[in-house]
């Protein structure tokens, strides 16, 4: 059974930093693209940002955002710097097997449960 497991939410002022992480099991980590997500209130989910082998980011994240991942520990991590109050949304992880230049929702198979981020200005 697949888990993925998020943490490292929380509230923050305008400018500061955050680093998500995403502790997953059941799978063959290595082999997976894992992303992160984002949810704001009322909105769509929209993507954030992948890595398989290299990352790839939206542009509303570019040079703020980092994303890294551990296969030894079967974690993916998101730093989150410079954070903006448009930044407010629940962040979840997900997982597809095998790489695909996959940004939109349908083209993972799992997902965290979510971990929400809060920028105040």
């Amino acid at each position: 059974q697949v888990q993925l497991v998020e943490s490292g939410g929380g509230s923050v002022q305008a400018g500061g930093s955050l680093r998500l992480s995403c502790a997953a099991s059941g799978l063959s980590f290595r082999d997976y693209v894992m992303a992160w997500f984002r949810q704001a209130p009322g909105k769509e989910r929209e993507f954030v940002t992948y890595i398989w082998w290299n990352p790839y980011y939206t542009d509303s994240v570019k040079g703020r955002f980092t994303i890294s991942r551990d296969n030894a520990k079967n974690t993916v991590y998101l730093q989150m710097n410079s954070l903006k109050p448009e930044d407010t949304a629940v962040y979840y992880c997900a997982a597809r097997s095998g790489f695909y230049h996959a940004i939109e929702p349908k083209h993972y198979d799992h997902w965290g449960q979510g971990t929400q981020v809060t920028v105040s200005s």
